[in-house]
């Protein structure tokens, strides 16, 4: 049974298909995987050449070929006879309203629990910590929006920016956010093509023009990981000036949260591959029309690093 996400990230490398074998040859040597073990290939690689081989081979074992661009997918190469999953996306129209609700609080819930054990770890004694941890225990209809108050006052004084305001054109530190949830935001979308799901179908997130709501959905319990990561990226720079800057060398530090170990279901796993598995685990309620299958990611027995 094909199960396998393969990520090609190798500078220069060449891929193609030969004696049933997927196949990569980049400077660090050859690697093979039998193609028939392969669900999906997400080429992140800024370099690579595909071979006509592979893409047949791709097609006549129903795989997915998503290419990316800055790590955003961009491209979605698809079997003539696959353009979509017609069963998934059946089960996505028809999804009831109940369980489209209770799907988006496990995101929420998940959300706020994540934000208030940050602010735990990081600033137990702020006031606002204790608020916080008060509503996302809660059940209230404005959990999210109170969440998000008391978490962001918690942030700005962890950041040294008293009265900070979070918004996505308010410039200085979220403009340091705003990368870090585009790089997160890009993992989401390529767990969610490659397992076949739709991301234009969302279960909350308004639909826009050429927007991608599910993704937008899912990738909100994960949004306190980048906040971390750009907590920790203020603390070790002193020069406030540049710190808030989105240069390069932030990029790259910003980038790399996608790789951090995290604690899911009992086991250590990278964080793209906790949006793997929870991703493939909403697949499964969706198929099944049970929301109870989802089970989001929380910080509870993680660690942070800083």
């Amino acid at each position: 049974m094909s199960f396998h996400i393969v990520n090609i990230n190798s500078d220069k490398c060449a891929l193609t298909c030969s004696n049933g074998q997927l196949r990569q040859v980049s400077a660090d040597g050859e690697r093979l995987l039998p193609i028939e073990d392969v669900a999906a290939i997400l080429v992140t690689s800024f370099s690579a050449t595909i071979h006509t081989e592979l893409l047949k081979e791709c097609a006549k074992h129903g795989i997915s070929l998503i290419i990316c661009e800055a790590y955003k997918p961009v491209s979605l190469v698809l079997p003539a006879n696959r353009s979509t999953d017609t069963l998934l996306s059946r089960a996505v129209i028809n999804l009831e309203t109940k369980t489209r609700e209770r799907l988006w609080q496990r995101c929420v819930d998940a959300k706020c629990a994540n934000q208030s054990a940050l602010a735990q770890r990081l600033s137990p004694d702020d006031p606002a910590t204790v608020k916080l941890g008060s509503w996302s225990n809660g059940g209230q209809m404005n959990k999210e929006s109170a969440c998000a108050r008391w978490y962001w006052q918690v942030f700005g004084r962890i950041v040294g920016e008293n009265g900070f305001i979070r918004g996505r054109n308010n410039g200085s530190i979220n403009d340091l956010l705003n990368y870090g949830y585009a790089v997160l935001l890009s993992v989401v979308l390529q767990k969610l093509f490659a397992i076949g799901l739709d991301p234009t179908f969302g279960i909350s997130h308004v639909i826009r023009e050429r927007a991608t709501p599910l993704a937008y959905d899912l990738m909100e319990p994960y949004r306190p990981c980048v906040d971390a990561r750009v907590i920790q990226w203020l603390r070790q720079n002193e020069d406030r000036h540049e710190a808030i800057k989105v240069s390069g060398d932030y990029r790259r530090w910003i980038t790399a949260v996608v790789m951090e170990k995290i604690n899911y279901d009992g086991h250590p796993i990278s964080l793209q591959g906790c949006v793997e598995a929870t991703t493939r685990d909403f697949r499964r309620a969706i198929l099944g029309g049970d929301a109870r299958f989802f089970k989001p990611w929380t910080l509870k027995n993680s660690k942070w690093a800083g």
